[in-house]
């Protein structure tokens, strides 16, 4: 019996190549940054009628929750180091 791999219909997602430096901060800043570039690509294309509603969907909600987990993060480290700064030594 011989199973063939099923295989999707759209074009695979690349990862991004990793930076030289190695930071992962800039890495995660990079990745944010090709998930809105997905979005607005998405989107532009929809608007020309080349793209279709539901890509264009689910790359703006993607979009739109890694931004939410970018400001809670932000939010969550302000507040860590307001804690630290406050405390008396």
């Amino acid at each position: 019996m011989n199973v063939t791999p099923l295989e999707p219909d759209t074009a695979a997602i690349l990862p991004a190549a990793p930076r030289q430096d190695g930071s992962p901060f800039a890495a995660i800043l990079d990745a944010a940054a090709a998930t809105l570039d997905r979005a607005a690509n998405a989107e532009r294309a929809f608007a020309r009628g080349a793209g279709g509603l539901l890509e264009m969907t689910v790359e703006r909600a993607s979009a739109d929750v890694m931004l939410q987990i970018a400001a809670t993060a932000a939010q969550r480290t302000t507040q860590a180091l307001a804690t630290i700064v406050g405390m008396q030594v």
